[in-house]
C-alpha cells in the first residue's frame, strides 16, 4: 500500500501529469458548460459555502480562485525562494538574459493588447491589459518534457527561470493593479502572521499541524485586507528557508515543494481550471473570438510573447556582453517563446479580476484557451524540429565551446532533477 501511494505521489510531481490534469479539467468544464445541462455547471459554480461571520461565505468558483489557487502560489513562492538563494537566479550574470526575456515577454503583450483594444474603440477592455502577460509554468514545462527530448537540459533551466520571474511579476501586477481598496490595519496583521509563519518554519520542530493554522490565518487576513488572497501563498512560500538548517540533508524549500506539489497538481490546479475554464459560448464562436478583447489577448499571447522573448534576447545578446547560457542558441528560443504564450492558470485568474461584465470575461477566457492551445501545438512542432537539427559546438556564441550537457528525457537529466 505504501509503495502504491509513493508511486501515485511521485507521478503527481511530474510536469507531464500536471499538464494532463489541467487539460482534462478544462475540457470537462467546457463540455459541461456548453451542454444541455449547462445550468447545472452554473449552479455548481455559484453554490455558496463558508462561514458568514468571517466573510468567507463565497461561491465555489471564488473558493477555487482565492483559496485553492493559494496552494499553487505557495509552491511558486517556495520555488522562487529556492531559485533566488540556491538556484538559477543566484548568479545574476547567468540569470540576466532569461530575466530580461521575461520582462520583454510581459511588456510587449501588454502593449499589443492595449493598442488593439484602443484601435478597436473598446476602452472598457483596458483593465485586461495584464491578461496576456502571464505564463503557465505547469503546462510549459510539461510540453517541454514531452516534446523537448534530446535537447540540452539548460534549455529547461532557462524556461524555468523565465517562467518563475514571469510569475513573480504577475503576482506583483495582481497585488498592485487588481486590488480595489486596502484595509491597512488588516494588511499589517496579515504581514505579522506571515512573519510568525517565517519564524515557525525555521524551527527544528516545525510541524505541519502548527504551520497550517498560522498559514490559514495569514491567508484569511490577506483576503480581508483587500489584497488578492493568492498573494499570501507566495509570501508564505518565500518564508521557507532555502539553505540547510538544523543539520538537515536538504533545504526545506525542496522538502516543502516535494510535499505540497502533489496537492497543487491533483487538487488545487484542476479544480481551479474546472471552475475558470467553463465558458458558455452563446451563438457563433467566431463572433465571440472576434470581440476586441479576444483579438487583443490572442495577439498579445502568441505574437507578443514571441516578439518580446525572442526580440529582447536577440537585442541583449547582440549589443551587450551578456550571452545565453552554455548549450543554448537563439534558435532554441523560438519554441521557448511559444511555450511562454501558454497563459493558462494566471491568465484565467486575471481575466476574472479584470471585467465586471460576463461578455468580456467569457470572451477573454475563450481567447486564452485558444491562444494557449495554438501556442502549445506550435511549440511542440518547433521543439521536435529543433531536436532533430544538428547543433554547433558553440551554440551561445561566446567564443568558448559548449561543455556536454545531459539531454532532456535522459536518465542523467532525471538524476540531475
Amino acid at each position: 500500500m505504501r509503495t502504491r501511494l509513493h508511486a501515485v505521489t511521485s507521478s503527481l510531481r511530474q510536469e507531464t501529469t500536471s499538464g494532463i490534469l489541467l487539460l482534462i479539467a478544462a475540457a470537462a468544464a467546457l463540455v459541461w458548460a456548453n451542454s444541455p445541462w449547462r445550468d447545472g455547471y452554473q449552479g455548481l459554480s455559484e453554490t455558496v459555502a463558508g462561514p458568514t461571520a468571517l466573510h468567507l461565505d463565497l461561491s465555489l468558483s471564488t473558493w477555487a480562485a482565492d483559496g485553492l489557487l493559494a496552494i499553487f502560489f505557495f509552491v511558486v513562492g517556495v520555488e522562487l525562494k529556492h531559485e533566488i538563494v540556491a538556484g538559477s537566479l543566484r548568479r545574476l550574470r547567468e540569470a540576466a538574459v532569461p530575466v530580461l526575456a521575461a520582462i520583454g515577454g510581459m511588456a510587449v503583450p501588454a502593449v499589443i493588447f492595449t493598442v488593439v483594444v484602443l484601435v478597436a474603440g473598446d476602452e472598457a477592455a483596458l483593465p485586461g491589459w495584464a491578461i496576456p502577460t502571464a505564463t503557465d509554468i505547469a503546462f510549459a514545462l510539461a510540453i517541454l518534457a514531452v516534446f523537448g527530448r534530446g535537447l540540452p537540459v539548460p534549455l529547461r533551466t532557462f524556461l524555468l527561470t523565465l517562467a518563475v520571474v514571469d510569475d513573480l511579476l504577475a503576482i506583483t501586477v495582481i497585488a498592485v493593479f487588481y486590488t480595489a481598496a486596502i484595509d491597512v490595519v488588516t494588511l499589517v496583521l496579515a504581514l505579522l502572521a506571515v512573519a510568525a509563519f517565517g519564524v515557525l518554519v525555521r524551527m527544528a520542530w516545525a510541524h505541519w499541524w502548527l504551520l497550517l493554522p498560522v498559514a490559514a490565518v495569514a491567508w484569511w487576513l490577506t483576503h480581508e485586507s483587500g489584497v488578492h488572497a493568492t498573494v499570501a501563498g507566495v509570501a508564505l512560500g518565500a518564508m521557507v528557508p532555502a539553505s540547510r538548517i538544523h543539520g538537515e540533508r536538504e533545504p526545506r524549500t525542496l522538502r516543502y515543494e516535494h510535499l505540497v506539489r502533489p496537492v497543487s497538481t491533483a487538487i488545487a490546479l484542476p479544480i481551479f481550471a474546472f471552475f475558470a475554464a467553463g465558458v458558455s459560448i452563446e451563438g457563433d464562436v467566431f463572433a465571440v473570438l472576434g470581440q476586441p478583447v479576444a483579438v487583443a489577448i490572442v495577439a498579445g499571447l502568441i505574437l507578443g510573447k514571441l516578439v518580446g522573448v525572442l526580440g529582447v534576447t536577440t537585442i541583449v545578446t547582440t549589443v551587450t556582453p551578456l550571452r545565453l547560457p552554455d548549450g543554448i542558441g537563439i534558435r532554441d528560443l523560438r519554441p521557448i517563446a511559444l511555450l511562454t504564450a501558454i497563459g493558462f492558470t494566471v491568465s484565467l485568474l486575471i481575466s476574472e479580476l479584470s471585467f465586471a461584465d460576463d461578455g468580456r470575461t467569457d470572451a477573454a477566457k475563450l481567447a486564452i484557451l485558444v491562444a494557449s492551445g495554438v501556442s502549445a501545438v506550435l511549440a511542440a512542432a518547433e521543439l521536435r524540429w529543433d531536436a532533430a537539427k544538428a547543433r554547433k559546438r558553440d551554440m551561445n556564441e561566446d567564443g568558448v565551446p559548449d561543455r556536454p550537457w545531459p539531454l532532456i528525457g535522459s536518465k542523467e537529466a532525471g538524476d540531475a532533477h
